[in-house]
């Protein structure tokens, strides 16, 4: 019965389906050993989390009536997760780059969305804020994101997209945590803005954190794949792929915050509830929807629904 479950791996092949690679990285899942049409099927199949999240925190945000920003931002995790998917399977040079520049296009939107923020708006939340400003700043952060193309498509070194990828993103989570502690005031709020970004980055290190230990120690893991674990328990030591899971996750939880940032500091938090469905999962509700689902109103915090009302019970912020 094991024997018909379990099998060795067989030896990876130098080119599959999709023909020899011609991508400048190729991981250390080996090639071709599940599928003759996917080079590497657990990276391939995990992405499955990133189109995932991405459809939900996309519909979530036109249901509940959220900006267009946070619309294209989900948008954008999709694209990453479609190109990195197509990578993968095939690990042809032209998807490796749909994977790698959509997740700097994708990180313009929030840095756009925050660098147009203005103090005087941000204390005097009734005005409207400069179109001009919002122009300026977004026409300089995607020329460049569009010099940074070109700069990659030339020298096609790896380092410099993870490089930039990696600055843009501490340069909007910094700028987002220093508008929180100077213009958020309500506890409640401010504990969740900062759960919600403490969990993003501890679930984004980890997956950091293990996709470096499968650079590092390749031939270890292969070693320890092929000889006790064999298929198919051996694709769940496919680190890269625990990369991909947990970085999916990771920004979901980023988006979140982003959002519910957005609401608190333009007035419109009177409109809209955090919740964590099963104390875990956040969510920013619009008032007038209802949550049929077990949640708290923080993280791993008492339940208080769902609520048995049509609107979501005010009291229960208090």
């Amino acid at each position: 019965m094991l024997k018909s479950i379990f099998r060795r791996y067989p030896e990876p092949q130098q080119a599959g389906y999709w023909g020899k690679p011609t991508s400048t990285i190729d991981w250390c899942e080996e090639n071709y050993v599940v599928s003759p049409f996917v080079a590497e099927w657990s990276n391939t199949i995990t992405n499955s989390a990133f189109v995932a999240l991405a459809m939900y925190v996309t519909w979530s945000a036109y249901y509940h009536r959220l900006e267009k920003r946070f619309v294209m931002i989900g948008i954008g995790l999709g694209t990453v997760g479609v190109g990195s998917w197509l990578f993968h399977m095939t690990l042809r040079y032209e998807y490796q780059l749909l994977d790698e520049l959509p997740m700097i296009y994708a990180t313009c939107i929030p840095a756009w969305s925050i660098f147009s923020e203005e103090k005087d708006i941000l204390r005097n939340r009734n005005r409207a804020p400069s179109l001009l400003r919002q122009s300026i700043i977004g026409a300089i952060v995607f020329s460049a994101a569009a010099i940074l193309t070109v700069v990659y498509l030339v020298y096609r070194d790896p380092t410099i997209h993870q490089t930039a990828y990696a600055i843009l993103n501490v340069i909007v989570v910094f700028s987002a945590g220093a508008m929180a502690s100077k213009y958020v005031r309500d506890p409640l709020a401010k504990r969740n803005l900062r759960n919600t970004m403490a969990l993003s980055i501890s679930i984004f290190l980890l997956g950091y954190f293990l996709w470096q230990l499968d650079v590092h120690f390749c031939s270890f893991w292969i070693f320890i794949r092929r000889t006790f674990l064999h298929l198919p328990l051996g694709v769940f030591l496919e680190l890269h792929s625990w990369w991909h899971l947990l970085t999916g996750s990771g920004v979901y939880f980023y988006i979140v915050h982003l959002e519910y940032l957005r609401i608190l500091t333009h007035g419109q938090a009177e409109d809209y509830t955090l919740i964590w469905r099963w104390k875990v999962f956040p969510e920013l509700i619009h008032s007038s929807h209802t949550v049929n689902t077990k949640y708290s109103l923080e993280f791993c915090g008492p339940y208080v629904g769902p609520e048995s009302s049509s609107k979501l019970d005010r009291s229960k912020r208090d």
